[in-house]
């Protein structure tokens, strides 16, 4: 696979994948750079979640780091709760159950960082 020296793209051209599945509710994924674009390591991904809004409950093997680009709303971490804004960045451990939650009117964006593989060589979901 041939990795590219330069990959540019503007988030507002990128066209959304609606997420769907138990507990997903107004959740759009943006893949902005991602393994098919010849990225080893990492995967940068955009998510937009709606008003009242909230990913999965989820736990998995690797660990992403988050960065809030706007809106506001709750990180929940392995039991604790956290509120979050635009300009926070938040690391969350590998297996550790969390879940993203919309409190405001506008919708929570955030850049979420994740490694194209995990541990065990297993292409993880959407990178």
């Amino acid at each position: 696979m041939e990795i590219l020296l330069l990959i540019k793209r503007n988030i507002h051209s990128l066209e959304g994948k609606k997420l769907e599945g138990d507990g997903i509710q107004g959740v759009t994924m943006k893949l902005l750079v991602g393994k098919d674009d010849g990225a080893p390591t990492f995967a940068m991904r955009h998510f937009s979640v709606e008003t009242e809004g909230c990913t999965p409950c989820h736990q998995h093997p690797w660990e992403h780091e988050v960065l809030v680009i706007s809106g506001n709303g709750e990180i929940e971490c392995d039991g604790q709760v956290s509120s979050i804004t635009g300009g926070d960045s938040i690391y969350v451990p590998a297996n550790d159950l969390h879940q993203f939650r919309n409190t405001s009117s506008i919708p929570l964006e955030f850049i979420c960082i994740v490694p194209v593989e995990s541990a065990c060589g297993e292409p993880v979901p959407g990178s």
